[in-house]
């Protein structure tokens, strides 16, 4: 397997989570705590938190292949991820606008793929 490949996929996986991580401090965003010391310091957010850690220290390892050139056409691919993640687990709806933007970002990774 191309090294180019590998660390690509280890950027993506690491936009990937990051997005999952996303989602979960906004579920945790929609619960009523009792105090603000809980609302930042609950088993949810401190997990979410360690997850951007992850996806921060995958993107950081597959820099070390990736020019820094790609970084900004993986990271757009987050955008895909919280909207898919946001209609599946938040039960959001994706509006007209959003299906446009996200075609649009798809169209611009796709034209500089090539």
């Amino acid at each position: 397997m191309n090294n180019k490949f590998l660390f690509s996929l280890i950027f993506i996986f690491g936009v990937l989570i990051s997005s999952l991580s996303q989602i979960m401090l906004k579920k945790s965003a929609m619960i009523q705590y009792e105090s603000k010391i809980k609302e930042y310091l609950n088993p949810k957010v401190i997990f979410a938190y360690m997850i951007f850690f992850g996806a921060t220290f995958c993107s950081i390892f597959a820099y070390k292949v990736i020019p820094l050139s790609y970084g900004p056409i993986f990271e757009s691919a987050g955008y895909i991820f919280v909207a898919f993640f946001s209609w599946l687990f938040l039960k959001e709806k994706i509006s007209k606008q959003k299906i446009i933007a996200l075609v649009l970002i798809i169209l611009g990774i796709v034209i500089y793929a090539l």
